[in-house]
C-alpha cells in the first residue's frame, strides 16, 4: 500500500505539475512516510520541489503541544529557511500575507475520520481561501483508520464551528481527499483541487477495515494514541463536553470514561437493558483510572473501558461508538437525574452554546439525554435517517 506523500515523493511525473511553483505544505506529526520521514524532511530533499512554507493545523506542525484547545505560535524554521505558519494560534483561518506565500499548497494530514476532528475543518479553511486568491491545493491522501461506517446526527444549519465544518455526521467515513471535494462542491467554490489517491487502500478488509495494521502508528495529535481510539473516537470525543473524564491524564485517552461519583458496574447494567444492539462489536469492561491531569486530576475514577482491539469480539460494522456513548450519557441520568452532566465552558473558541451541542452541531442529542420519557428508538429514529441520508449524498466524491 502507498500513501499520496509516497506516490508524489517517488513518481516525478505526478510533481511534474509542481515545476516553476512555489509550494507548501501543511502537515502535523502523523504525517510521515513508511520510513518514518516527515514529509516536510521529504519534499525538503527534492530538487524540483521549491518549498517556500509550510502550516501546522491544531497540536502543531510537529507537535508540540500535548493538551486539548493549547494554540501554537508562528516561528521560522532555521534548517528549511521557510516559515511555518500555526493555523491554530492568533488565525485559524490563512492570512492574506500567509496566502501570499505560495501557488500551491500540499496537504497531507492524517485524520481519524470524525466530524469534530479540526483537520477537517481546517482542510474547508484553506480550499476556501485557496478559491479566494486563485491558489492551487493538492491533497495527499491517507487512510480513514475508522473505516467507512457512518454514524451520529448530521449537523444543523447555524451549528457551523471549528468542530462542525459542515452538514455530516458524526462518523463520515470518508478520507480527506474525498471530503475535499465534496467541500468544494457543498461550498461552490472554484479552484484548483487535486488529489493524489492512494495505492491498495483497503477500507472493508479485516483485520484493519481502514487502517494497515503494516504501517506505523504516529499520534495524528497528542492523545489519539492508536488505533482503538480511533474507532472508540466518534463517541468518546462527546466526553469533552461532560463533566466525566475522557481518560486526559491517562495511558488510554478517549478509550475510556468515568468520574469519582458514578457507579460504572451499574453504568454498564444500565446500558445493556436499555438498548443492547447499541452495545454489539465491543466489550466494555469495568476499570478504575487516577488522571494525572485535566478532569478529576488526582482522583480515583469509576470507569469503563471500551474494547475493540480483539478480532474475536470486534464488529466492524457492527460497533456503533456514537450510540454507545450517548447510552452511556443516558444511563448516568438514570443513576442520577440531577447529576451535572453538561460541561459549561468555552469550547474551541464559542462561548453561548453547551460544548455538547457544539460538538454535535444541535441540541438533539442533549435534549434526549436529559429527556426521562425519551426512548432509544427515538434517537434511532432520528440518527438513522441522518445516516441513510449522508450514506447516498457521500456517495458521488467516494475515490476507492
Amino acid at each position: 500500500m502507498k500513501l499520496g506523500i509516497e506516490r508524489l515523493l517517488n513518481d516525478p511525473a505526478l510533481r511534474a505539475p509542481l515545476a516553476g511553483r512555489r509550494v507548501a505544505l501543511l502537515a502535523h506529526p502523523a504525517s510521515v512516510t513508511r520510513e518514518l520521514t516527515h514529509s516536510l524532511d521529504a519534499l525538503a530533499a527534492l530538487p524540483d520541489i521549491q518549498l517556500t512554507a509550510a502550516f501546522g493545523p491544531q497540536h502543531g506542525l510537529r507537535g508540540d503541544k500535548q493538551d486539548n484547545m493549547v494554540e501554537s505560535p508562528d516561528f521560522f524554521d532555521p534548517r528549511l529557511g521557510i516559515p511555518v505558519f500555526s493555523l491554530y494560534g492568533e488565525v485559524r483561518r490563512p492570512t492574506d500575507a500567509m496566502m501570499s506565500s505560495f501557488d500551491t499548497l500540499l496537504v497531507d494530514l492524517q485524520d481519524l475520520g470524525c466530524r469534530i476532528y479540526t483537520f477537517i475543518t481546517t482542510l474547508r479553511y484553506v480550499l476556501e481561501a485557496a478559491a479566494a486568491h486563485g491558489k492551487a491545493v493538492w491533497v495527499l491522501d491517507r487512510p480513514n483508520p475508522a473505516g467507512r461506517p457512518v454514524e451520529g446526527l448530521t449537523l444543523r444549519e447555524g451549528w457551523q464551528s471549528f468542530v462542525g465544518a459542515g452538514p455530516m455526521p458524526m462518523r463520515h467515513g470518508m478520507t480527506m481527499g474525498e471530503l475535499g471535494h465534496w467541500f468544494i462542491d457543498t461550498l461552490g467554490l472554484k479552484l484548483e483541487y487535486h488529489v493524489i489517491k492512494m495505492e491498495g487502500w483497503q477500507p472493508d478488509a479485516a483485520p484493519g477495515f481502514g487502517w494497515p495494521l503494516e504501517r506505523s502508528w504516529v499520534n495524528p495529535s497528542p492523545n489519539a494514541a492508536n488505533l482503538s481510539m480511533a474507532r472508540a473516537y466518534a463517541g468518546t470525543v462527546m466526553l469533552e463536553g461532560t463533566t466525566l473524564s475522557e481518560g486526559r491524564g491517562t495511558t488510554r485517552p478517549l478509550e475510556l470514561f468515568g468520574a469519582p461519583d458514578i457507579d460504572a458496574h451499574r453504568l454498564i447494567i444500565d446500558m445493556r437493558a436499555m438498548a443492547p444492539d447499541w452495545l454489539r462489536g465491543c466489550v466494555l469492561r469495568e476499570c478504575w483510572f487516577e488522571p494525572t491531569f485535566h478532569k478529576h486530576a488526582g482522583k480515583l475514577c469509576a470507569g469503563v473501558q471500551i474494547h475493540v482491539e480483539d478480532p474475536t469480539h470486534y464488529d466492524h460494522t457492527a460497533f456503533k461508538p456514537w450510540r454507545l456513548q450517548a447510552l452511556a450519557f443516558k444511563a448516568v441520568r438514570k443513576q442520577f437525574p440531577d447529576y451535572p452532566l453538561w460541561r459549561d465552558f468555552a469550547y474551541e473558541y464559542e462561548t453561548g452554546r453547551l460544548a455538547i451541542d457544539l460538538i454535535n452541531g444541535s441540541e438533539l442529542l442533549r435534549e434526549w439525554v436529559d429527556d426521562p420519557s425519551s426512548a432509544p428508538t427515538d434517537l434511532e429514529a432520528l440518527a438513522a435517517t441522518d445516516e441513510a441520508a449522508w450514506l447516498d449524498a457521500r456517495k458521488p466524491y467516494l475515490l476507492y
